[in-house]
């Protein structure tokens, strides 16, 4: 596995558009056309396209909340053919490197829907702790970089 994060531009939006969640999760993750669109229009938002090798597998953003100076992923999605191979927990262990080296060290914040087990396995085994706080129905995580 080579991960490697490639902004998404106009040579790869569509495939990114292309990318699908299985049907158990499209409750849990909002279509990547979405995510594009908000990033386009919202402020500080950063979707990135998750690649291995020259194949995209996945899709993420983070955000920089300048009002609050907060900053966490609020996308992450695995197209259903690449999941359960290990490509989610790569990505998030590499975004988090990424945001430590731009950044330094910080607190870092996700969410995820409660029925969502799987996020919550997952983040928890790369070190997110639940902060017993609820924003937007989900339950927010956050680790110390």
């Amino acid at each position: 596995m080579n991960i490697i994060f490639k902004e998404v531009t106009k040579e790869n939006w569509e495939k990114c558009i292309e990318l699908k969640v299985s049907k158990e999760q499209e409750e849990f993750v909002a279509p990547n056309s979405y995510s594009l669109l908000q990033a386009n229009f919202g402020e500080g938002l950063y979707p990135i396209s998750i690649y291995d090798g020259e194949t995209m597998v996945g899709f993420l953003m983070y955000e920089k909340d300048e009002e609050d100076n907060t900053m966490g992923m609020c996308r992450l999605m695995i197209d259903e053919k690449y999941q359960k191979k290990g490509y989610g927990r790569a990505a998030v262990l590499k975004l988090l490197d990424l945001i430590r080296e731009k950044y330094g060290n910080i607190e870092f914040f996700t969410s995820f829907e409660p029925e969502n087990i799987v996020a919550d396995k997952l983040y928890e085994s790369v070190g997110f702790k639940k902060t017993g706080e609820i924003m937007w129905e989900e339950l927010v995580a956050k680790i110390e970089l």
